[in-house]
């Protein structure tokens, strides 16, 4: 029953999106947003940023235990300035209070605690909460770009130079701390990470191509060059052979293994496994990496070819024109597209 009611109450949600009381830059976990749409409006403002020859500096965020710090104070007190009424408020307040936990190891158990922070684990409304918690945290970042999917936000801005890019990354992250520090949360230092992307040229003409950006405790954050973004590998060039060659290398062997086992497969059961267990690692974000140098999507070309010869029981020199009973990687990647951009006209995708 408490799942039902659950359920029910996410109706909140669209209370919130028809008030226009949800950033924009907040994906809500419960609606049926696509979770590649932050990576792909990202992804777009930091290529449209290189067209104008400009550098992009992003701050990626790593909240400690998210969901496990939501202050129910805090939380109780957002809700009610979002212009929910007494009786829901009530009801939520009577949600979140009355919990307990405690530790059992064998046969011992600790005594029960309140449980005074947090959203209630395995809940239905526990990535709504959270949203609604971290909904005004881009409001404190007025100069740069805030982009939230749960607990994974990323603060991103284009400048000319470093130095002016720097200097606003540094204001700009001296305000998501002091955030941090009013709504009781916690960032895990050592995983709060920079990345600088731009141009190859314009990324080699720098001395030190990496950005200084300190924490309030003189810290310096961490300089990458690689890093994994909602499941999508991201690089200073966005070519995005990174993410092509940590997929190839996922997924060759577990083909490998198929192929070891072949004989005990039938062929719906081979297509089976290809459509929904290999095919939609590839097809993930694949309109976000569609741009990306052709010597990369080759690769993932090969690895497409080599799950229709398996399917269709293909000798491996089979040409991929001779497999006409699958379309090609290119125009499954066309159709995708094409849908993303029907969905935009109707209204019902929104990479604000």
């Amino acid at each position: 029953m408490s799942k039902i009611l659950e359920k029910c109450v996410t109706q909140l949600c669209d209370f919130l999106s028809v008030s226009e009381l949800f950033n924009p830059r907040s994906i809500k976990l419960s609606s049926k947003s696509f979770n590649y749409n932050c990576p792909l409006k990202v992804c777009n403002d930091i290529q449209a940023g290189m067209e104008q020859i400009n550098l992009t500096g992003a701050i990626f965020l790593d909240f400690a235990k998210a969901f496990d710090t939501v202050d129910h104070v805090i939380l109780l007190q957002k809700r009610k300035n979002s212009g929910i009424g007494d009786s829901t408020l009530t009801w939520f307040q009577s949600y979140v209070s009355d919990r307990s936990q405690y530790v059992s190891i064998s046969d011992s158990s600790s005594l029960p605690l309140p449980v005074t922070c947090g959203v209630p684990q395995g809940s239905i409304l526990s990535p709504l909460l959270f949203t609604i918690f971290i909904n005004d945290l881009p409001n404190v970042c007025k100069a740069s770009t805030v982009y939230m999917y749960a607990d994974d936000t990323v603060v991103y801005t284009s400048k000319p130079n470093l130095p002016q890019l720097e200097e606003v990354l540094r204001e700009q992250f001296t305000g998501v701390e002091k955030w941090i520090a009013d709504n009781k949360c916690f960032l895990n230092t050592d995983k709060n990470v920079t990345m600088l992307f731009g141009t190859a040229p314009k990324l080699h003409k720098l001395q030190t191509p990496h950005l200084c950006v300190r924490t309030r405790s003189n810290n310096m954050l961490t300089t990458v060059t690689s890093l994994k973004y909602l499941g999508m590998w991201l690089d200073p060039n966005l070519s995005f052979g990174p993410h092509i060659e940590k997929l190839s290398s996922k997924l060759y062997p577990k083909l490998g293994a198929l192929y070891r086992n072949k004989s005990f497969l039938r062929p719906a059961v081979r297509k089976q496994i290809v459509q929904q267990v290999l095919m939609p690692a590839i097809e993930y974000g694949d309109v976000v990496y569609a741009a990306a140098p052709q010597t990369h999507l080759q690769k993932l070309t090969t690895l497409y070819n080599s799950f229709c010869r398996f399917v269709l029981q293909c000798n491996y020199m089979t040409h991929h024109c001779d497999m006409l009973n699958w379309p090609s990687l290119d125009s499954r990647h066309t159709l995708h597209l094409s849908n993303l951009v029907f969905k935009s006209f109707l209204g019902s995708y929104h990479p604000t």
